[in-house]
Parts: structure tokens; sequence; C-alpha cells
């Protein structure tokens, strides 16, 4: 994958956490900042994923109401029942 070059402002005491962290770590200022990056995107992902199954958890009566109970060996889409 292509780098791209940025340049960011910290202040010292940043920067020096930085430092000393990438050091302790056995890798680069530059590979240490990419790697918070990355975890926080994914954390960010995972976040909702949380979020949308606490979601479908609580209102899983609800839309079992409505829709009728997932079919066994479906898709889990379930289907509405019929009036």
């Amino acid at each position: 994958m292509a780098k791209t070059q940025m340049n960011v402002r910290v202040d010292e005491t940043t920067a020096q956490a930085a430092r000393e962290r990438a050091l302790a770590q056995g890798v680069s200022v530059n590979r240490y900042i990419e790697e918070l990056v990355q975890r926080d995107a994914a954390e960010v992902g995972r976040s909702f994923v949380d979020a949308a199954s606490d979601f479908m958890k609580s209102y899983e009566s609800i839309f079992s109401e409505e829709f009728g109970a997932p079919e066994s060996g479906g898709s889990g889409t379930g289907s509405r029942p019929k009036a």
C-alpha cells in the first residue's frame, strides 16, 4: 500500500510519550502512530456491531411479534404472519 506523509503538531509532552512508547514496543514512531489509528478505527467498527447487537436483543420480542420468529435453517429474516 502506498504511504502518504502527514505533518502533525503535538505538544512536546505528547511527542516524547510517543517516542518512548514506540521505543518500548520496538517500532518507529511512524509505525506506532499508524497502529494506534488502525486500532482506533477497528474499535469504532466493533462498537457499532456491539451496539447493533444490543439493539436487536433489546427489541427481539417486538421484531418477533411483528415479523414472526426466524425460520430454522433459513436466512434468519423470518416471515410476516398472515392476517
